[in-house]
């Protein structure tokens, strides 16, 4: 039975929401056990009797706060952040769930855990939405490396397409290289040093712009982590302006109110696949061991996904596949 590891008191929401979120996640499947690492006087209470076999509880008094330097987090051995990525480590936990900092998440895994054999940077991959209900456009990196050479940028769509094919289940995934144009002439030098080297690869597709994140004619994009977060950060964004926009002009006219009482079973599917929630969180790839960072605003929706997502990506081969890939191109 897989064990999951969870950070819960690194949410800006505080640890509410990340037992909740543990709870639902119990209840629906019964293949997994987590370990909440967090102050047991405090989490252990919310958890019913009935549940408490399939959880175990690490005192861990210490939070890693979000506006703390990252490097920090090295030092705070008693944190929950720490504790939680060494049992990953030790092999006491398959995977690991926070919605702390990313930052810190992201260090420690790299530095405890360690890099795959040959991965040169992991990277944080995410599911983004298309207009295709149950289709997602898997993007890397959104964070993790602000500045990346071609050669980082080529391991990340080989990274990609292994999580594609194992975890997605998506047999021959398409590759598609962020651009600022489709003619393989386009973009910074780096993306055009990248093209090179991508297409060696056969599920590589050429460059893609913006739009086609969303249009689901790729399945994977690659991008660095300062055009990656910047996507992520507007995409949730314009999200969040459409829904309220709708419903402020819905609220002046009763006809629009009439109008959206028919369509609410599309207003329903719309704010499904916008929400971050439906996701749970960003695998950090190229680690050895499955690490799954979440938002730190999560609720109990997302944390429950996260833990599903975790559980998915613990029983696949994609750690040992990405290996095996890149090994190939060395």
């Amino acid at each position: 039975m897989l064990k999951i590891a969870i950070d819960a008191m690194g949410g800006d929401l505080g640890f509410a929401p990340i037992i909740e979120g543990t709870i639902k996640a119990l209840a629906e499947r019964d293949d997994f056990e987590a370990i909440l690492v967090g102050k047991i006087d405090a989490i252990k209470p919310l958890i019913s009797p009935s549940m408490q076999n399939r959880v175990q509880f690490i005192e861990a008094e210490d939070v890693f706060d979000m506006h703390e330097s990252a490097t920090d987090v090295l030092k705070r051995k008693e944190s929950t952040i720490y504790k939680a990525v060494d049992l990953v480590r030790e092999g006491k936990a398959d995977a690991i769930v926070s919605a702390g900092h990313s930052g810190a998440t992201m260090s420690l895994a790299t530095l405890r855990v360690g890099r795959l054999k040959g991965v040169l940077r992991p990277a944080i991959a995410t599911l983004m939405p298309t207009v295709h209900n149950n289709i997602s456009t898997l993007v890397l990196d959104v964070g993790a490396n602000v500045d990346c050479k071609a050669e980082h940028l080529f391991q990340f769509a080989i990274m990609g397409e292994c999580y594609a094919k194992n975890v997605m289940g998506i047999k021959k995934p398409k590759i598609g290289l962020l651009s600022n144009g489709e003619e393989s002439s386009k973009g910074n030098d780096v993306t055009k040093e990248t093209y090179e080297m991508m297409a060696k690869l056969n599920s590589f597709v050429g460059n893609i712009e913006g739009n086609n994140i969303f249009d689901a004619s790729v399945n994977v994009v690659i991008c660095d982590g300062f055009v990656g977060n910047i996507v992520l950060k507007t995409s949730e964004g314009v999200a969040e302006s459409i829904t309220n926009i709708i419903k402020m002009n819905v609220r002046k006219s009763p006809l629009a109110i009439a109008g959206a009482a028919l369509m609410r079973k599309v207003f329903k599917i719309l704010k499904k696949q916008v929400d971050y929630a439906e996701y749970g969180g960003a695998p950090l790839m190229g680690v050895k061991k499955c690490v799954i960072i979440s938002h730190g605003k999560s609720n109990a929706k997302a944390i429950k996904n996260a833990i599903f997502q975790a559980l998915k990506f613990a029983d696949s081969h994609v750690t040992q596949a990405i290996e095996e890939e890149i090994a190939e191109f060395e």
